[in-house]
């Protein structure tokens, strides 16, 4: 026996040893997250003493509306919502999703057969391309993207083909940015083999903050019909328009539910980051396509969450109109100062950011090198624009997650730390 165990032991550790150098297929080839070296050097910065101004992450700092905690936690005091809950959510959910969809859209949903929840919509977007797409297939999106908008069909096995979209600091883009897009769009389309399954947008955008009207969204769902394509549109900054801009639904657009689906989230308007309260609307096989793949998965959204986000959007429906009018006067305050310093920038229509082309006189540095001399020079933290895809490079982008008094302490030190504009 003593002998049999003395031969197991080095095949037991060469086994361990191999499993430990074995290649994690999906995440080996990921490139480094470029995030994370500007969030080093803030928390490198903030150690030292630093009062480091934070507008780079896209975590909304205004609170939770208060009925959306207090039902919180009167649910969670009833312990039957302890138990497992329903993965594509409560029916009261859904229904309250499509009354919100009919009141500021006029969306008509099935409850059964066209909304799911999910579990934020960075969960739902991530598993649905699992769903739509395999190993052999591809799809387009824009660039630059929020991250997992690229990484997402890269995560399902399908090859990838982005549309350049031209920055809104460009004049000339702002004044043709549909016929530039449709351009790219058609590029992409006739650009090799297999033809590609799925196309993404996200308006308002992240991270250029562009903004579309129903007439693009038309042409975008008429362009996929013809195509036998689905269209996925992140509808994360839904209630975030300025100017009295209205960002339009997919799904007002004619024949939308033959190509398209939807993602609404409880994020930004109702600021419930944290909360992970996010819907899947539109085609309905799409939709329950995700259902039963998710039932696979999980068990859904904690019950007394689903509860407190019910009664919000019922009872709070207002409530994403008084944020949005606090992220304008933020964009209002960060722009009109920037501009005071010497880098001009075009207001967007939308979203919670603003997107920045580094300006001229530091136009030499990459993006990463950019957002690491603010971070250390001007105690500013910004998202580098190469974060978002190589169509990024060139680029920073604001986040408008401080108070204006932060914001203008902020522009203070830019002025402090950036010599060279004015």
């Amino acid at each position: 026996m003593e002998s049999e165990l003395a031969l197991l032991v080095p095949l037991y550790w060469a086994a361990s040893a191999s499993f430990c150098a074995m290649d994690f297929r999906r995440i080996t080839n990921l490139p480094p997250y470029v995030f994370t070296i500007i969030n080093g050097l803030k928390v490198e910065a903030r150690r030292a003493g630093a009062d480091v101004i934070d507008l780079g992450f896209g975590n909304p700092d205004l609170p939770s509306p208060d009925i959306a905690v207090e039902k919180l936690a009167e649910a969670a005091h009833n312990s039957k919502n302890h138990r497992y809950s329903v993965s594509r959510g409560l029916p009261k959910l859904r229904e309250a999703i499509a009354d919100l969809y009919k009141r500021n859209w006029n969306v008509d949903l099935d409850v059964e057969t066209e909304i799911t929840n999910t579990i934020g919509s960075k969960e739902g977007f991530s598993h649905l391309m699992w769903v739509l797409l395999d190993r052999g297939d591809a799809a387009i999106v824009p660039s630059p993207s929020y991250p997992i908008h690229i990484f997402g069909p890269l995560f399902a096995g399908a090859d990838l083909r982005q549309v350049p979209m031209r920055s809104l600091a460009d004049p000339a883009a702002r004044e043709d940015f549909t016929g530039d897009f449709f351009r790219n769009l058609e590029t992409a389309w006739n650009a090799g083999w297999p033809k590609p399954r799925v196309l993404v947008i996200s308006f308002p955008h992240n991270p250029t903050g562009a903004t579309v009207d129903l007439d693009f969204m038309q042409r975008v769902v008429d362009f996929c019909r013809e195509r036998d394509m689905i269209v996925v549109n992140d509808f994360a900054y839904a209630d975030m328009g300025f100017d009295g801009y209205k960002p339009p639904s997919i799904l007002q657009a004619k024949g939308a539910k033959e190509c398209a689906v939807e993602l609404y989230s409880m994020t930004k308007g109702f600021s419930m980051a944290g909360w992970r309260v996010a819907f899947l609307v539109g085609n309905s096989a799409v939709v329950q396509a995700l259902v039963k793949l998710k039932s696979y998965l999980d068990y859904g959204t904690f019950q007394p969450i689903q509860i407190a986000a019910t009664v919000t959007m019922n009872e709070a429906a207002d409530y994403p109109k008084e944020i949005c009018s606090i992220y304008e006067s933020r964009r209002d305050v960060l722009i009109d100062g920037l501009s005071r310093i010497g880098w001009d920038i075009p207001k967007p229509k939308g979203s919670m950011f603003v997107w920045a082309q580094i300006p001229e006189p530091y136009a030499e540095m990459e993006s990463v090198e950019f957002c690491s001399h603010l971070v250390r020079e001007c105690d500013v933290a910004l998202s580098p624009g190469v974060g978002f895809g190589p169509g990024g490079e060139g680029f920073v982008r604001f986040a408008l997650i401080e108070n204006e008094q932060r914001i203008r302490q902020g522009l203070h030190n830019l002025k402090r730390g950036l010599p060279k504009l004015g």
